[in-house]
């Protein structure tokens, strides 16, 4: 996708991930540029009638009933900028801020922000010419939106403040403007509200994580085949009528995905009729299904979530057609952060799951004579037993992620804002649980794909021969100890790609 065109309706979440992960262009069609021209005349008619209106001719806040004359509400507006602009900490990834940049342009372009049309030109323009603010990770509560997160944007559009340096560095505003040969802008009154008071910084994490999560889940029905084939499971479970008379979605579209990759292989074939084959395998085999398909029905529930705020105008005051602005509570990010929440305890399970699987393919007692810790030579050699480790403590860790955010107000602004989402704080640490799931996943396909070469002469299915081809440079043959983090990195790197789903999907037909 080359050019992202926003319409008075919005964006759809592969503009939003066009924009942030990739090089898309972004243009304010015609009809926005009326919109927002049509709303910015009402604020201009309520300013010459002298009404009172919250953040027009007053003050923010706990300072709502706090008159503002006339010749002091552009400054105001530059005020509510710098003020808000009050986060801390190590700067917020290109693609968070550039999701979060393109939303609030959404925002604007619905016409209800009462904004002139140079104010959402002034953030295309940033984004054209990838000026990236720098967005500290801590000052949202998810309420009012998240204004220090956007504050901080904002603030770029004036020339102050920082952006993203090349090397992610820090560098002033006013240089990075000059250089791209942009000029800053002045705000009229209700601008500075309008730039700050959404829920785009939580949205832009969760479109990202819910694209990554679809994948991730995936990932898992793929490395859990594999490693069942390592261990000779059975693939009986996962046959489809045993699934339809339990009819949720996710479940069935993952034991569908396993069963198809068990299929083919001379592993599998080599112990099916077997009558000394357990009668029952583990729950982490078995359950397989239930589990990241139950994940993949929250994930379903998510998306819906995140595409109801997509197409939701999310300010305060909003600017009405018929004239009225009136304030609004929608600016609050329960929807996000509940749902941000609720995807970090699926996505924190199907990495749990896995890591019982690893730790059974490593145990000589139950990987059914496999040697231990998968090393020909255990005893001098260790094979993957810290591997174990490693993923046990990133589950731990992830249990701990999985506390949800939502249900931790804090109240502010002299109590006037005294409910608050967390959603901003649910959407960080939801991106930190899948990036930590990408790790669980990638320790379970090098664990499988060392039981698979010590099937050998056996050969696998197709998805394990892909899986094999993937990581079989790196990873060489079973054999004495080497030094293992540059092989999980690998598999990190192979999980987290395209490609070897699409060498398995090449053999097998498309994955759900």
């Amino acid at each position: 996708m080359s050019t992202v065109i926003v319409q008075p309706t919005g964006v759809c979440p592969a503009d939003v991930l066009a924009v942030a992960r990739g090089t898309a262009k972004v243009v304010l069609d015609p009809a926005t540029v009326e919109a927002m021209t049509v709303s910015r005349a009402i604020v201009d008619g309520i300013e010459a009638a002298g009404r009172p209106v919250y953040g027009v001719s007053t003050g923010f806040g706990a300072l709502a009933n706090t008159f503002v004359a006339p010749e002091r509400r552009a400054e105001l507006q530059h005020a509510l900028i710098r003020s808000h602009a009050a986060g801390v900490g190590a700067p917020m990834p290109r693609e968070v801020v550039r999701a979060m940049m393109l939303l609030r342009v959404r925002s604007l372009a619905l016409g209800r922000s009462g904004v002139r049309p140079l104010v959402a030109e002034a953030l295309v323009d940033l984004l054209n010419h990838e000026v990236t603010p720098w967005v500290p990770e801590h000052g949202s509560l998810g309420a009012s939106g998240d204004l220090a997160p956007l504050a901080h944007c904002a603030l770029v559009l004036l020339g102050e403040g920082w952006v993203l340096g090349p090397a992610g560095d820090r560098l002033p505003a006013a240089d990075a403007l000059r250089r791209v040969g942009l000029a800053p802008i002045g705000l009229a009154a209700k601008e500075g509200l309008a730039l700050i008071n959404g829920t785009d910084g939580m949205l832009g994490m969760l479109l990202l994580a819910i694209r990554d999560a679809r994948h991730l889940f995936a990932m898992a029905d793929v490395t859990a085949a594999l490693a069942i084939e390592a261990m000779l499971g059975s693939e009986r479970p996962f046959l489809p009528e045993l699934h339809a008379i339990r009819p949720h979605p996710g479940q069935a579209a993952s034991a569908a995905n396993i069963h198809r990759l068990l299929q083919d292989s001379r592993v599998m074939d080599s112990h099916r009729d077997d009558l000394a084959h357990a009668v029952q395998d583990a729950y982490s085999m078995r359950c397989a299904p239930q589990v990241a398909g139950a994940a993949r029905d929250t994930l379903d529930f998510v998306e819906l979530v995140a595409g109801r705020e997509l197409g939701s105008v999310v300010d305060n005051p909003v600017v009405l057609p018929d004239g009225r602005v009136e304030s609004t509570g929608n600016f609050h990010g329960a929807p996000l952060g509940f749902a941000a929440d609720y995807l970090a305890i699926a996505a924190a399970e199907v990495g749990a799951i896995a890591e019982r699987r690893v730790d059974r393919l490593l145990d000589v007692a139950r990987n059914r004579e496999l040697p231990a810790f998968l090393s020909p030579d255990a005893g001098v050699n260790s094979g993957l037993m810290i591997a174990q480790y490693t993923a046990a403590g990133i589950v731990a860790e992830n249990r701990r992620l999985a506390a949800p955010a939502s249900v931790d107000s804090l109240p502010t602004s002299g109590m006037q804002e005294d409910h608050v989402s967390m959603g901003w704080a649910a959407a960080k640490k939801l991106r930190t649980v899948l990036d930590n799931l990408t790790s669980l996943l990638a320790v379970e396909l090098l664990a499988a794909v060392r039981g698979l070469q010590l099937r050998g002469p056996l050969t696998p299915s197709p998805a394990g021969r892909a899986a094999l081809a993937a990581l079989g440079e790196v990873a060489g043959e079973p054999g004495p100890d080497v030094f293992l983090a540059p092989l999980m990195e690998a598999a990190r790197d192979v999980v987290r790609g395209p490609e070897l789903r699409a060498a398995i999907e090449r053999e097998v037909g498309p994955l759900a």
